[in-house]
């Protein structure tokens, strides 16, 4: 068993505020055992080289399609759009065995260490071969993902997906999406057999239905009231607005309003994306207790829309960032366009603010770490007492950190500096980034870089 160490922090974000001169005590088991502010200070404290925040919960994951980022940027003959991106991806699904999946995983899991982020929610929808073709374990993929997580060193929460349709109303599954497809039986099972890998793996199982398009609901409702899980419940809405108009023609209600009035959403849930919603969704699903999952560069990759983050936030409602298909892998270029959108949109600034002379940066850090938790299924996000030791050091020989106190610290990193205010992350008490480099940097770049290659 590891032993306990102590971390000086000069600076350092807790749950009540900013504080200095703290020491934590963290745990052979990798969770924060003791904070000690305005400590005496001793030569022999290791210090943190920075001022230190918690790490986030990427709240949003789909991680072999990082294998693809950049490549979707040709302009295609007709208008392009989410759904011509989503052939691309279905090309390189049929392409990808699970040595593949575990490589660019442990990749994209490091990028996301080094971004800020200390935990990961898998949304993890590739479960067989090309043409839907079974491995010899139906596991296989997700056993993948927890390798790839522990390899990096990262939380995870795992969500394997139910899809099991190409359209609203049971449409037949297109060719491209039979890796995906399990019937509910054969969906449970692989929720019931995943339960010993994930205790093993220190991995949170959850689950998630793709999207209203790809689950009829008395599918929905058969998985939702046999699932004994007990975690998260993850589910794709509103994220296009040609979605909009199939589930009207299909149903005569929009997706958000149908999901909320068809099944039991409460604080378990994360619609993700939700970007097309009325004002009476919006302050529904904000009052629902639910955390809207948002991932602000995909969504602007892919054309899809603004979320109404202003109107979400003035009912109360939680929200949490992902990375979704890793166009980008940082915490602050999340957290900024998030800010930026609302900005365009409005033609105003500082439009998350908590209020009058409140910090952006603050606002949206703290919204997202709470979010974040919650829809991973954390028993207790932040800085404190029996939570996991995900911390961040930001980098004190940056001149805009090393002047910066307070709050200004987050506004340079998230809205000046980016991912290279991260100097040192530690996830679960151990060390997976130090001067902004993985601890496994080169053999994980050598094993993507042949993905890549056998890919091309």
């Amino acid at each position: 068993m590891a032993t306990s160490q102590t971390l000086l922090c000069r600076q350092i974000l807790l749950p009540e505020g900013w504080a200095s001169d703290v020491v934590l005590t963290i745990s052979g088991e990798g969770l924060i055992a003791a904070i000690e502010p305005n400590a005496v200070i001793e030569s022999s404290l290791v210090e943190a080289a920075g001022p230190v925040v918690p790490a986030l919960a990427n709240l949003h994951s789909h991680a072999f399609q990082r294998a693809m980022a950049g490549l979707a940027e040709l302009a295609g003959t007709t208008d392009d759009s989410f759904w011509t991106w989503r052939d691309a991806m279905y090309r390189l699904v049929g392409r990808m065995s699970p040595d593949d999946i575990e490589a660019v995983a442990t990749k994209l899991y490091s990028e996301l260490l080094k971004g800020g982020f200390g935990h990961v929610i898998e949304f993890h929808y590739l479960h067989h071969a090309a043409g839907g073709r079974r491995y010899a374990s139906g596991e296989e993929t997700s056993r993948r993902i927890l390798h790839a997580a522990q390899a990096a060193g990262i939380g995870l929460t795992h969500l394997p997906v139910f899809y099991a349709h190409a359209g609203f109303g049971g449409t037949e599954p297109g060719e491209g999406q039979r890796p995906f497809i399990h019937d509910v039986d054969q969906f449970l099972a692989l929720l019931q057999a995943l339960k010993p890998d994930c205790e093993v793996a220190g991995a949170t199982l959850g689950l998630a239905i793709h999207s209203l398009r790809a689950a009829t609901p008395d599918e929905m409702r058969t998985i939702l009231a046999a699932e004994e899980t007990g975690g998260p419940i993850h589910i794709h809405v509103a994220e296009q607005q040609r979605e909009v108009e199939d589930c009207i023609a299909w149903s005569g209600r929009r997706p958000a309003e149908f999901l909320l009035d068809e099944m039991p959403v409460d604080d378990r849930w994360c619609a993700i994306h939700a970007t097309h919603m009325t004002a009476d969704e919006t302050r529904r699903l904000a009052r629902s207790g639910a955390v809207t999952g948002l991932c602000p560069a995909t969504e602007a990759n892919l054309g899809d829309g603004i979320f109404p983050a202003t109107d979400f936030a003035g009912f109360g409602g939680r929200f949490g960032i992902g990375t979704d298909s890793h166009v980008a892998t940082t915490v602050a270029e999340e957290l900024r366009l998030l800010e930026y959108g609302q900005r365009l949109r409005d033609r105003r600034r500082n439009r998350l603010a908590s209020g009058p002379g409140a910090s952006v940066g603050r606002t949206l850090f703290d919204a997202a770490l709470a979010g974040g938790g919650q829809a991973a299924g954390m028993r207790s996000s932040g800085i404190r007492v029996g939570a996991r030791a995900d911390l961040v050091v930001l980098n004190g020989n940056n001149p805009f950190i090393g002047a910066a106190s307070g709050d200004q610290i987050l506004g340079r990193w998230l809205f000046a500096l980016g991912a290279e205010a991260v100097r040192d992350v530690m996830a679960a008490g151990q060390w997976v980034v130090r001067e902004g480099r993985h601890r496994n940097e080169e053999a994980i770049d050598n094993a993507f870089r042949e993905v890549l290659l056998k890919l091309a």
